[in-house]
């Protein structure tokens, strides 16, 4: 796939995961977009290349695309936090001014995650969790902060005012045990919790 937009300048091109690797060190990207199945062995390695390259270069953005859900994969991904990374399912590419806009917010350092994977996580936790008690539009305004859209995305997205986005915020931290004194970020940590714990 090649990108061809005005705010996307593409340096490099790869055949397969060995030599994706290769290019964004030798490259140092602003965004790598890799497909998570690659050559040479078709599997995951794609992912594994980025996931190498982010940990040799931390600063380098990543954005995974993939033709199915896997939820392994996006908590691998997202590992240490879903700063600069992103996970897509391929089907989402063909909007183009949606994978755009992803590859955008993942390229400034934000996190974009497949609408289909966050429904789909959301639906798979455990008993007992948390997110149990998070009221159906909570559930809706978290979905929407794992996909990194700001209050303002989420008020637009689900039609709401940004005063009601944030006192849905505020009260998901709340139900989640987030407290204000948490020394990391609430968004990141609530985005987080259900990624891992079901």
């Amino acid at each position: 796939m090649s990108i061809s937009a005005p705010d996307f300048d593409v340096v490099a091109q790869a055949a397969d995961a060995e030599d994706l690797l290769r290019k964004g060190l030798a490259h140092r990207p602003d965004l790598l977009v890799a497909d998570i199945t690659m050559p040479p062995g078709n599997g995951a390695d794609g992912l594994r290349a980025a996931l190498e390259l982010r940990r040799q270069r931390p600063e380098t953005n990543v954005l995974v695309l993939s033709q199915y859900y896997e939820e392994q994969y996006a908590v691998d991904l997202m590992g240490e936090g879903p700063d600069g990374v992103g996970y897509l399912l391929k089907e989402r590419v063909g909007d183009v001014d949606t994978f755009l806009k992803a590859a955008a917010r993942v390229a400034e350092g934000g996190s974009a995650l497949d609408s289909e994977l966050v429904a789909r996580m959301l639906g798979r936790r455990g008993r007992d969790s948390p997110i149990d008690q998070l009221s159906p539009r909570e559930r809706e305004v978290l979905a929407a902060m794992a996909e990194g859209k700001s209050n303002r995305g989420i008020a637009e997205e689900l039609v709401i005012g940004q005063a009601a986005v944030e006192k849905h915020v505020t009260n998901l931290f709340h139900k989640l045990g987030l407290d204000p004194a948490e020394t990391g970020h609430r968004r990141v940590l609530a985005v987080l919790m259900y990624l891992r714990g079901r």
